[in-house]
C-alpha cells in the first residue's frame, strides 16, 4: 500500500497551488492545518520541517526529508510523475520561467498589497500605492500574455498555471475589474472548472476553512506580531481588520 504524502499549510495561494497539483496527479495525501495565527510555525517541532517558519511544507516518504517552498515542491512532484513539467529543453525552461515569475514577483507583490490593504486606510498610502501599481502591472503582464495563449508556457496546461491561479483570483479583493482582464478571466474560469480544482477546492475547504477562521478570528495583538513579523524596534500596526 503506497504511503500518503503529508502536506502541512493552510488556506494561503502557496498551500492551494499544491493541493491542486497533488490533485492533478491523484496523488494519495493528507493535509495537516497550521495555526499560523496562534504561532504554531514557530514551534520547534514545526521549525525542524522548515527552520524558515513557513508553510507550506510536504512530508514525501520517497524523498526521506520535509520538502519546503511551495515552488520547489511543484517541481519535485512534477519531475516525480512525469506530468505537468515538459521535459524537452526549449517548452521545459519557458515553464520554469513562469513559476519564478510566479515565485519572485506575482506572490509577494500581491501579498504585499495584501498586507498594506489590512491596515487602516490612509496609514501607508506610499505603500498602499506602490503595491496596487506593481500588482496591476503584473496582473496586466498576465492577460496580455493570456491573450495570445491558451495557457502560461510550454503549449500546454502545467504548474506554472497551477502556480499562478490561486494568486490571480486576488483580482477582486485588489479593487480591480475582471472586465478589463478578459483573457486572464477565460484563463482563471478554465482552471476553476478542472475537476482537481475543484477537488482541490474541497479538500482546502475540509481541512482548513473553519480552523483557519477560529484561529485567526481569535488571534492576540501578540500573536498578529508574530505572524507579520512586527518587531518591538518597529512602529506598533493596526492588524484588528484580520480578526473580523
Amino acid at each position: 500500500m503506497t504511503q500518503p504524502l503529508l502536506l502541512y499549510g493552510m488556506g494561503s495561494p502557496n498551500v492551494r497551488k499544491v493541493v491542486i497539483l497533488l490533485e492533478e496527479l491523484e496523488l494519495p495525501y493528507e493535509l495537516r492545518h497550521v495555526a499560523v495565527f496562534k504561532g504554531e510555525q514557530f514551534t520547534p517541532e514545526f521549525q525542524a520541517l522548515n527552520p524558515l517558519a513557513k508553510v507550506p511544507v510536504l512530508v514525501d516518504p520517497k524523498l526521506g526529508r520535509p520538502l519546503a517552498e511551495s515552488g520547489a515542491i511543484l517541481i519535485h512532484l512534477a519531475e516525480r510523475e512525469g506530468r505537468l513539467l515538459p521535459t524537452d529543453p526549449a517548452p521545459r525552461s519557458e515553464v520554469l520561467q513562469w513559476l519564478m515569475v510566479q515565485m519572485a514577483s506575482i506572490g509577494p507583490m500581491f501579498g504585499q498589497l495584501n498586507h498594506f490593504q489590512i491596515l487602516p486606510e490612509g496609514s501607508e498610502p506610499y505603500a498602499l500605492g506602490r503595491y496596487h501599481e506593481q500588482a496591476q502591472r503584473l496582473y496586466r503582464l498576465l492577460d496580455d500574455r493570456l491573450a495570445t495563449r491558451e495557457w502560461l508556457a510550454g503549449g500546454a496546461y502545467s504548474i506554472a498555471d497551477i502556480a499562478t491561479y490561486p494568486w490571480a483570483l486576488y483580482i477582486d479583493r485588489h479593487g480591480f475589474d475582471w472586465a478589463r482582464y478578459p483573457a486572464l478571466r477565460r484563463w482563471c474560469d478554465a482552471i476553476g472548472q478542472r475537476p482537481a480544482a475543484q477537488r482541490a477546492n474541497a479538500r482546502m475547504d475540509e481541512a482548513f476553512t473553519t480552523v483557519s477562521n477560529q484561529t485567526r478570528t481569535t488571534a492576540s495583538a501578540r500573536d498578529l506580531d508574530l505572524f507579520f513579523a512586527r518587531s518591538e524596534e518597529m512602529p506598533a500596526a493596526d492588524y484588528s481588520a484580520v480578526t473580523r
